[in-house]
């Protein structure tokens, strides 16, 4: 009895997980059925200023707290689709009422890595970035509520 109670107690503590990243890490379908009237919570994002309709679009929320906000691997949930010029939408349902921030990358070439020169992205409530001094916007000025309801918002997309 004694040697299955070691793998079985391992086995338990492994399945315990922060609750702060229990719905972490997310790859989801951008399913736009889910931000309909009554299907809260969740945030609908409009994506304005996609320049081309090459590569990957990727929004990915983050819970909006400084903890959390772009940190690598504290991503919420991720949606990552083709590109289309101009506006698209997205559907990122949420784990419950709270605090949310979004973030938004265009991967032109399509080759999964962050090129300055030609990638665009954008965030929550559209803050200022300054081009030569690429820090992230603080979580305050990027962070929204989210209540019970679906939560409109939109992003414009910024290219060097």
């Amino acid at each position: 009895m004694l040697k299955f109670a070691a793998p079985l107690f391992l086995s338990a503590a492994l399945l315990v997980v922060p609750a702060s990243m229990a719905h972490a890490n997310q790859i989801i379908s951008n399913n736009l059925n889910k931000c309909r009237t009554g299907n809260g919570p969740a945030v609908l994002v409009k994506v304005n200023g996609i320049k081309e309709t090459s590569g990957n679009i990727r929004v990915q929320s983050y819970r909006g707290t400084s903890e959390e906000w772009l940190k690598k691997g504290a991503w919420l949930k991720r949606i990552e689709v083709p590109a289309q010029r101009g506006s698209m939408m997205f559907c990122l349902p949420v784990a419950k009422s709270g605090t949310y921030a979004i973030a938004v990358r265009h991967d032109v070439n399509g080759n999964g890595k962050t090129d300055l020169s030609s990638d665009g992205g954008g965030m929550s409530n559209d803050p200022s970035i300054n081009i030569f001094n690429l820090g992230k916007p603080s979580y305050k000025k990027t962070a929204f509520q989210v209540g019970d309801e679906v939560k409109s918002i939109s992003i414009q997309m910024r290219y060097m």
